[in-house]
């Protein structure tokens, strides 16, 4: 209790400060893993530990209807004092700096100000440790986007076919097979064209489409197909150092768990599966292994439960991911003691937690082998 109360007033003394003027009453509005329904006399929020938080927000019709959630990463300073305004035509916290005499007279006043504010939910600071661990300010703010909030529901904007993400001629230039539409055909026509406005979409790195070199052998396709030590190898030469892929593993996550964003999830389903595909890079990334290892085991414990419910159901996507790694690197020779020891360790308490077979790992492994056939 001593320390807590030290924490406490360590907190109260240099912890951040967030103040949201004119949120509306019944806005659903939060930090980390906790979001509160405010009230009349809201303010914002005191006593925020030093480090990066996830900030989010979600208005409220007349009926109770929330909007889709809008959130934001910041790098909260010791004794920062933040100020944000909500603008009530948008709905959404203004993009307009508030003016500084207004900053400066709400910072004078601070002991009156201070009831209005609710204090950080220091039982999850705990946790919110764990699930940012590897997040630093560069990943953070390299990821943004660059209109600064992440949306659940992207804004999206008109563009030609050709350019929509996902790409492709457009209807008056691609060629049928015949006068009639098929049903693909019938549902394309049924897009709009539409792709994510410039500047609002988070930043994450491009995993390669293509999992193998130009100049490969048929042979050579087939083994980089069924290992992405080739694709993981490029992916990780894009960042600064390995181990960042890990810190974008875990921003991915809370950009989901936090602002709900589906895209975060399926950048961190790709890089999930981009780790977990590999066998011949095993070695030469150890450390990056060990660190994904220990931050997925943290993520399963706050997944929510509708999804984790299902891939336990169906043994479907984490489960048969971590289950391919496993047999990985129990028969891959070149893999330490050290690495396969704590993978047996986090199979043991993975069945223990989800009821997840591990068992027989190497026998799968050499029943599903490829049979690579030589075309020469």
């Amino acid at each position: 209790m001593e320390m807590e109360q030290n924490v406490a007033q360590t907190l109260f003394t240099q912890g951040a400060t967030l103040v949201l003027l004119d949120v509306p009453v019944g806005t659903d509005v939060g930090i980390d893993i906790k979001s509160w329904n405010t009230e009349g006399n809201f303010k914002g929020i005191k006593m925020i530990p030093p480090g990066i938080h996830y900030v989010h927000y979600s208005a409220v019709n007349e009926f109770g209807e929330m909007a889709p959630r809008v959130g934001f990463l910041h790098n909260f300073q010791k004794y920062e004092f933040l100020v944000k305004k909500w603008d009530s035509k948008e709905e959404d916290i203004s993009t307009e700096s508030v003016p500084e005499e207004t900053v400066r007279r709400l910072k004078d006043n601070l002991k009156e100000l201070d009831r209005y504010l609710g204090p950080y939910p220091y039982e999850i600071w705990k946790q919110w440790s764990e699930l940012t661990s590897k997040i630093n300010v560069t990943l953070m703010e390299r990821c943004s986007p660059l209109c600064g909030y992440v949306r659940s529901a992207l804004e999206l904007e008109h563009c030609s076919d050709a350019s929509r993400p996902r790409g492709g001629e457009s209807e008056a230039k691609r060629p049928r097979r015949s006068g009639k539409l098929t049903a693909e055909d019938k549902e394309e026509e049924l897009l709009p064209d539409l792709k994510p406005k410039p500047g609002t979409e988070l930043r994450l790195t491009e995993i390669p489409d293509k999992r193998y070199p130009d100049d490969a052998t048929p042979s050579e396709i087939t083994r980089h197909s069924l290992d992405s030590s080739y694709t993981l190898s490029a992916t990780l030469r894009k960042l600064r150092e390995p181990v960042e892929i890990i810190g974008e593993m875990q921003l991915t996550f809370i950009c989901f768990l936090a602002g709900q964003s589906l895209d975060a999830f399926e950048q961190w389903k790709k890089l999930v599966t981009l780790i977990c595909d590999a066998d011949r890079a095993i070695p030469q990334y150890r450390s990056v292994y060990i660190e994904f290892l220990q931050a997925l085991e943290v993520e399963l414990s706050y997944v929510p439960e509708e999804i984790l419910c299902d891939i336990v159901a169906s043994n479907n996507f984490v489960y048969q991911k971590l289950y391919k790694l496993f047999g990985n690197i129990e028969s891959n020779a070149d893999v330490d003691g050290r690495l396969k020891s704590y993978a047996k360790r986090l199979q043991e308490r993975l069945t223990a937690k989800f009821l997840w077979d591990f068992s027989n790992l190497l026998e799968d492994a050499d029943d599903e082998a490829p049979v690579i056939v030589s075309l020469a």
